[in-house]
């Protein structure tokens, strides 16, 4: 009987001390507190990952915003010049060939739009460097420029420009100063004034890029231009026309870049289907580095094989 009676009085001791642990720790033992820990920490695991994905998705999103923008100032720009497009002086960084330059006089507030949010730091933020200088050049996260464009027959242009953008520089009117078949020759080309697009009214709009993701503000690709040899393959530079197809091969948006084509619209591009594109008049969709030219997957740079074969 007294035993069973001071049985009681410690579980009525025990159950008060339990509940006033509760009331001072918030009604939790250090092991559950330590469970709920490790449900989080396990939640946010799963979550992250996904969060991350969601996050590119939307930087995506914008960056193919920002090319549409840029094509619609083209074309707002072309329709001025009844269709034609502007005269492209070979490989300069000089205004009025410097495509930023011509295309922001008529629309300005364009510095949002100039960068795909994936590449927003500029490889030089002072503009100290020159512009055909390795210090300006960007890469797959990076922005090109900083730099104030050459203009040795035009003048100082103070403005510095940056973007991670470029232009596919066979959309111009070709300069017959003489200047750009010198270049082009010595990139193992026989290229015309015929091959540039020269207007925007053409056939197959759909299939000619205009704007993409790239390490430097202009490229002139080929059909047998090589692959990057890696990520941040900014080989040659400054302004040799040689392989310049790598200078779209960047591994920003988890194997595709995004473009704007001539018909304004705007897709995801595969890094392999690049080569595949319509970037001049007799660019060859076949060539040596497509399935139809008969390349195989060992052929591609290693970091390259992973992606979708085109």
């Amino acid at each position: 009987m007294g035993n069973s009676f001071g049985s009681r009085r410690k579980q009525t001791g025990h159950a008060r001390k339990k509940r006033l642990y509760r009331r001072r720790y918030g009604g939790f033992t250090l092991i559950e507190l330590l469970v709920v820990i490790a449900i989080i920490a396990l939640l946010m695991a799963i979550l992250l990952p996904t969060l991350q994905r969601v996050k590119q998705q939307a930087r995506a999103v914008v960056c193919q915003s920002n090319l549409r923008q840029w094509g619609i100032i083209l074309r707002a720009y072309s329709s001025t010049a009844d269709g034609q497009l502007h005269n492209q002086g070979f490989c300069e960084v000089a205004a009025p060939e410097f495509w930023m330059y011509w295309l922001t006089q008529n629309a300005p507030g364009t510095e949002d739009i100039r960068c795909c949010p994936m590449a927003t730091k500029s490889a030089d933020p002072t503009g100290s460097a020159s512009p055909v200088s390795n210090q300006v050049v960007g890469a797959t996260f990076r922005a090109w420029g900083k730099f104030r464009p050459l203009m040795p027959k035009h003048g100082r242009v103070d403005k510095l420009y940056h973007g991670s953008y470029g232009m596919n520089s066979w959309l111009s009117v070709a300069d017959k100063s003489g200047a750009w078949i010198i270049g082009i020759a010595a990139a193992n080309a026989n290229y015309t004034p015929e091959d540039f697009w020269t207007t925007e009214n053409i056939k197959g709009a759909i299939d000619i890029p205009v704007f993409l993701d790239s390490w430097w503000w202009c490229a002139w690709p080929k059909y047998n231009d090589q692959p990057a040899q890696n990520q941040d393959d900014t080989r040659p530079f400054p302004c040799g026309c040689r392989d310049s197809m790598r200078r779209f091969c960047v591994d920003r948006h988890d194997g595709y870049v995004n473009a704007v084509f001539l018909d304004n619209s705007v897709r995801k591009v595969g890094l392999k289907q690049l080569w595949t594109l319509k970037w001049h008049r007799r660019y060859d969709t076949s060539g040596p580095w497509t399935k139809a030219g008969g390349v195989r997957n060992e052929n591609w740079p290693a970091w390259m094989r992973r992606f979708k074969d085109y």
